[in-house]
């Protein structure tokens, strides 16, 4: 197709995402109100699924074995492109991580894309993907199969700038428990075995380990279960930690050490150790596909964002890090217009500005640009499949 026509194409979805902006803030703004925590979002899927249903997506909820989970599809063209929502929000502190803003920006995407769009140009995927914060929706979706017949998949993140490729670390979660000998503490101290001594023995060996463990890495933990009473040896001790790194063969190097560490607090004290890892919801670290970047970021400049770029920014996990192992995807940044941190109290705030809203639309113009370019642009499905080929084998690859 030819570059007018794309362009005329892309206007179609700004003006698409300017004609629903109203009934796309009132939504953000009612999934802001309303913070639910992983698994338990029904509220923001009743805000969202009757929103796409009318805008002409048939929407399947629930899916992939999920109650908050959906899946809507519009158009049958060659090329399948997915856009991922998310809206689940934090313990306490809400929608700290901008989640009704990321959500938001997904579904008015989607539906720029079918007022743009011919059905016959691309097939469109609206994806719900609950339980970003932890547990990983996405993690299971992947697993049962949802990206198997997808070709590119995308989503914006809400965060103080805007970035078009920020790094994201793969993470395991691993909880550790110590049985030993509860005794009174002044009585027979010396009949105890103390878990708590354990446990905090492994927790020094881990904060010594961090000087000489990679840039590109992280490890990071908290005591959840000490004792009871200062007066009794604790008889059981538990802790909960994750260790991060962005590539794959060196966050499984790290979850040896980790793990070397828990075995001596065990040795050390004679306790009994439990090491869990919880594998089923590891996050893979982030594959940016190439192409894509360079699309996204033509678009947001044509908008007039303003990309920052931080190769070396120190960053979160996503489970969009998962979908990206299986099909090339990107996971740019987009600024809320304050210099608030994510999961703080303040980010929960700026979720919910005019600014923030502004960024949201923008970023819904943005990612239904780049998808017009995957649908009509010759040949840049394939450089991206290409791309994700190459990039994506060997040491990045989970």
């Amino acid at each position: 197709m030819s570059t007018d026509k794309i362009d005329e194409t892309k206007q179609r979805a700004r003006a698409a995402v300017d004609a629903v902006a109203d009934d796309l803030v009132r939504i953000s703004r009612e999934i802001h109100a309303h913070p639910e925590l992983s698994f338990k979002e029904h509220h923001a899927c009743a805000q969202l699924v009757p929103f796409l249903e009318a805008q002409g997506f048939r929407v399947q909820r629930p899916a992939y074995g999920m109650d908050t989970a959906f899946r809507g599809e519009w158009g049958h063209g060659p090329a399948t492109i997915a856009i991922c929502s998310e809206y689940d929000a934090l313990p306490e502190i809400g929608h700290a991580c901008g989640h009704n803003l990321i959500g938001t920006a997904g579904a008015g995407a989607a539906v720029a894309l079918i007022k743009a769009l011919d059905p016959s140009d691309a097939r469109i995927v609206i994806l719900g993907t609950p339980a970003e914060e932890g547990s990983g929706g996405k993690v299971v979706m992947v697993r049962e199969g949802c990206f198997d017949d997808i070709d590119v998949a995308m989503m914006a993140h809400a965060a103080p700038v805007d970035i078009v490729d920020a790094p994201m670390f793969g993470v395991s979660h691993v909880d550790v428990e110590y049985r030993g000998k509860a005794v009174h503490a002044s009585v027979f101290p010396e009949m105890g075995v103390n878990a708590l001594d354990a446990l905090v023995t492994a927790y020094q060996a881990i904060a010594q380990l961090r000087q000489h463990i990679r840039r590109d890495s992280r490890i990071h933990g908290i005591i959840t279960h000490g004792g009871d009473a200062a007066n009794i040896v604790p008889g059981y001790a538990k802790g909960t930690f994750y260790v991060r790194a962005l590539k794959p063969w060196y966050l499984e190097q790290l979850k040896e050490r980790v793990k070397h560490c828990f075995e001596a607090g065990a040795l050390a004290t004679g306790c009994e150790l439990n090491i869990i890892w919880h594998e089923e919801a590891e996050y893979a670290p982030m594959l940016n596909n190439g192409p894509m970047c360079d699309a996204y970021r033509r678009n947001g400049e044509a908008l007039g964002k303003m990309f920052i770029d931080l190769k070396d920014l120190s960053t979160g996990s996503s489970d969009m890090g998962n979908v990206s192992q299986v099909v090339p995807s990107i996971h740019p940044n987009f600024g809320v217009g304050a210099s608030a941190f994510t999961h703080s109290p303040e980010f929960t705030a700026a979720a919910i500005t005019d600014a923030a809203h502004a960024g949201m639309l923008q970023t819904a113009q943005a990612l239904a640009m780049t998808a017009i370019d995957i649908a009509l642009e010759p040949g840049l499905l394939d450089a991206i499949k290409a791309d994700f080929a190459g990039r994506g084998a060997g040491s990045d690859r989970f």
